[in-house]
């Protein structure tokens, strides 16, 4: 494995813990609101407690975002800047890519 699949692989984790996180924090609200006519004092602190600890996983949710935004916009410019400053290379290094693709596809 290198590690380019480590890279995606670990993408692709991250991207279903973003997922799992938003269904964890959709499922809690939901529960939130079907309890919110319960009046028992100690059902009213936990909610009072989670509704805290899901404000504090949503703004986590969106930092994380927003990260990664920044990072993916930051690979795209560095790219956009190699390409500019090397075209010749990046002309050849399409070509080679293409060529493999072309060769894997007629191997079908």
């Amino acid at each position: 494995m290198n590690y380019s699949d480590l890279a995606d692989s670990a993408a692709e984790t991250k991207e279903q813990l973003v997922a799992n996180l938003r269904r964890v924090i959709s499922d809690a609200e939901d529960l939130l609101a079907a309890t919110a006519d319960q009046a028992d004092g100690k059902l009213a602190e936990l909610r009072a407690r989670a509704r805290e600890n899901l404000m504090l996983a949503r703004e986590k949710l969106a930092d994380i975002s927003a990260a990664s935004r920044e990072r993916a916009r930051q690979a795209a410019n560095a790219a956009d800047d190699y390409v500019h400053d090397n075209p010749w290379s990046s002309i050849g290094i399409a070509a080679t890519v293409g060529l493999l693709i072309g060769v894997l596809i007629g191997r079908r």
